[in-house]
């Protein structure tokens, strides 16, 4: 077999030494090596695997936009991710991947996603009335249930009953919380497999896959329009004129709630704390707001006037971005300024570090969402890059802008003492999220 060359290596006894660290949080472990190694390194982690980490953002760009044809989602979406959520556009690859990305890319235009705002903020208005005000409290869920109501709403517009909707909820969750343990616990597969614990969570997706049957059957022997994300779905034709087969729906749909809530929620919930964080922000996103509901236009022009918030959640997502790594692997041998990839590497590109690495961010640590009315960054992949960029990154910009709005027209945002508390799972998640909110007069 080929090997690598030009890559720093991390010892082994290193990475040992340092295992109970990384089972916890393994970001202090990469950073402690970018700053030994430079912005690429590769480390052996033991069973002839090795993994190759970069915070180069130019590698990056090279890896996922300028040679993308030559790289491939690895396992952990393509088989672990896909065998709870089916083959749809997050797991797919491949010829099936373009072929979907078409058919379902004209249901994202930002002249489709117009139409969906009232029902977006229609979830947003509802859910943050749940906000407790008369003491502190973990703002996390109450963005996880608005980002999981906002999906719904969007794909079904009020054809769903709540019990449905909490079971899917439930389901979505729970299928997630079982792949981390998979992903970080590999040594227990034999138990997850032999008592039954794969399976359990087998069958209660094939039960969120009944639910969407009915829901899907009911909206078709209705006849009636919701012109929601489902009627497009619907409506969607591939070039030989056939529309999606069952299953195919029920995958995207599948991948639909789960890459567009937990990502939102996690995002939302760490851009609220850096306002809590910073009492002058807040107000001047009061005052663009307020200047904008003086417009009198629909909320795509209201989202046109709040620049200034869209760049406070452009900062929180730099700081803290959700996907906050992102691994391809390469089908053929490449090589990038002077270092050689032989086929088959894995690659695991650390979007955390790109976003805070001081060669393309003045002041990196700082929350400063004037940096992003300056112009856009080549270093900044919030979404991913190229053709696989996120097909719902404006619909979530759209959600995540309304929600801060909304938020800060209703309340006063103050934290508590200590840091954001981080926990690195298959998304950057929020952890004690605890917060004091106070009504506005």
């Amino acid at each position: 077999m080929k090997k690598t060359h030009g890559i720093p290596k991390v010892s082994r006894k290193h990475f040992y030494k340092s295992a109970l660290g990384i089972l916890k949080n393994p970001l202090p472990f990469h950073h402690q090596n970018f700053e030994k190694h430079g912005d690429t390194f590769l480390l052996n982690v033991g069973m002839g695997r090795e993994i190759i980490f970069s915070r180069d953002s130019g590698f990056a760009e090279y890896v996922l936009q300028k040679n993308q044809k030559n790289y491939t989602k690895s396992e952990i979406q393509t088989v672990d991710m896909a065998k709870y959520l089916g083959q749809g556009l997050l797991t797919a690859e491949g010829e099936l991947w373009k072929k979907q990305r078409k058919l379902i890319q004209p249901a994202f235009h930002k002249k489709q996603l117009a139409g969906l705002l009232d029902k977006v903020q229609s979830a947003i208005v509802e859910e943050l009335k749940k906000i407790n005000t008369t003491a502190p409290m973990d703002v996390f869920p109450v963005y996880n249930d608005l980002a999981f109501q906002t999906v719904v709403k969007s794909l079904f517009s009020s054809a769903v009953g709540q019990r449905e909707i909490d079971r899917l909820q439930f389901i979505t969750e729970a299928a997630q919380k079982m792949l981390v343990k998979e992903l970080r616990q590999p040594y227990l597969g034999w138990y997850f497999k032999w008592f039954g614990k794969i399976k359990e969570h087998l069958d209660l997706t094939a039960e969120a896959r009944q639910i969407l049957t009915r829901i899907i059957e009911d909206r078709k022997q209705s006849g009636k329009r919701e012109d929601d994300l489902l009627d497009m779905l619907l409506d969607a034709r591939y070039e030989d004129g056939n529309t999606m087969t069952h299953e195919q729906l029920i995958d995207e749909i599948l991948i639909l709630f789960t890459a567009g809530h937990e990502t939102t929620s996690n995002a939302l919930t760490f851009i609220t704390q850096l306002l809590g964080r910073n009492p002058q922000v807040q107000e001047k996103i009061l005052a663009e707001v307020q200047l904008a509901k003086d417009n009198p236009e629909d909320l795509m022009g209201f989202l046109r006037h709040c620049r200034y918030t869209q760049a406070v959640v452009e900062e929180g997502m730099r700081l803290y971005p959700p996907v906050y790594f992102i691994d391809r692997v390469n089908l053929e041998d490449d090589e990038f300024e002077g270092k050689f990839y032989p086929k088959g590497s894995s690659l695991l590109f650390s979007i955390y570090e790109i976003h805070r690495h001081p060669k393309h961010w003045k002041d990196p640590e700082q929350f400063l969402p004037e940096r992003f009315l300056e112009g856009k960054y080549a270093s900044f992949f919030p979404f991913g890059a190229g053709p696989r960029k996120c097909i719902g990154n404006n619909f979530a910009m759209y959600e995540m802008v309304m929600t801060v709005a909304e938020l800060v027209s209703r309340y006063k945002i103050e934290a508590g003492p200590g840091e954001i508390q981080i926990q690195p799972l298959i998304t950057l998640k929020p952890k004690n999220a605890v917060l004091q909110f106070k009504l506005r007069k």
